[in-house]
């Protein structure tokens, strides 16, 4: 049995979208609540937007109710929320919810955070106007091909990590190696002497069976056409001051959605071209979260596709936090 100078100060769920991290947190929290209860630090790049709720699968009004969530509805769409200051954030709270007797528990599947947290950041320069307005004319004059090569060739690290269409990355990329002449994965990589901190014990739900996974990607997904993400895009669309390029509204779901809504296709045709699109790009974030994932070796792995996944996560955490 650890003493308490022994116990990691947080617990954290990770997982690919759609591994159950959210019944998986709330199972945690109910067994915890014998002991003070627990306050779920989200983990997540796109809870943190106001107005952002269908496609995000943020946590309903019942499951916000049931436990203290933190770092959900922080920052309007036009604004963006950095992993720097995650982790000043995230650290805080850790330790306002200690004092208070809780248990930390940070969820959910933005791996860059994650990675901050554990292993720090670089000093990484910041947005520069003159190269970036250089980029977005190079953009608009060659298209995004010829800059994704060009990424292949100084970073092949970070181009085999993106998607060959995702602009914004890949340009954050480009304008950091033309202000450093070093590439952006050098900046996220931990420096070799800093040791990793150990004070917070990492549960990974990875699915055994991809198929698994895949399914209940489409059936989520489904479910949010369904609920409403097109008026809810809609409606993001038509306060005006909001862009594509936007890390809003470059969210997974949410660009699908811009795009297709750019276009003059009509609505019932946009549903079905959505179906596949959005499922699509689901697959591929899943797949680069779990690559995220299997680089982080202190994680500890439970089947999320295993029929008694929620024990196992509970009986790993009792074993991390308290054996």
């Amino acid at each position: 049995m650890k003493n308490a100078a022994q116990q990691p100060m947080a617990l954290a769920l990770a997982g690919p979208t759609a591994s159950g991290k959210t019944a998986a947190a709330l199972a945690l929290a109910a067994h915890w609540q014998g002991r003070g209860g627990v306050e779920i630090i989200s983990v997540d790049s796109a809870l943190v937007f106001r107005g952002m709720d269908i496609g995000t699968a943020k946590p309903t009004a019942a499951e916000l109710a049931a436990v203290p969530h933190h770092l959900i509805d922080i920052r309007d769409p036009l604004n963006a929320y950095s992993a720097a200051e995650f982790v000043r954030d995230a650290e805080a709270l850790i330790i306002q919810i200690r004092a208070r007797g809780r248990m930390p528990l940070l969820v959910g599947g933005t791996m860059l955070y994650f990675k901050a947290l554990f292993e720090g950041l670089s000093d990484m320069p910041q947005a520069n106007p003159r190269v970036r307005a250089e980029l977005q004319a190079a953009l608009a004059q060659e298209g995004l091909a010829p800059l994704y090569t060009r990424l292949q060739e100084i970073d092949p690290v970070t181009a085999a990590r993106l998607a060959p269409a995702d602009t914004q990355r890949i340009l954050r990329a480009l304008e950091v190696w033309q202000l450093t002449a070093r590439p952006i994965s050098s900046f996220q990589t931990r420096d070799a002497n800093a040791p990793a901190r150990k004070d917070i014990a990492l549960i990974s739900l990875e699915p055994v069976d991809r198929s698994w996974l895949h399914h209940r990607i489409a059936q989520r997904f489904n479910q949010m056409l369904e609920q409403g993400l097109v008026k809810e895009v809609q409606a993001l669309r038509a306060r005006g001051d909001l862009h594509a390029d936007l890390p809003a509204m470059r969210c997974v779901g949410y660009r699908q959605v811009w795009e297709a809504l750019e276009t003059n296709v009509p609505m019932a045709q946009i549903h079905h071209k959505l179906h596949d699109l959005g499922i699509f790009a689901t697959r591929q974030l899943a797949k680069r979260q779990i690559t995220w994932l299997r680089n982080m070796p202190q994680r500890h792995v439970v089947a999320a596709d295993a029929p008694d996944a929620l024990p196992h996560v509970i009986a790993k955490a009792e074993q991390l936090m308290y054996n």
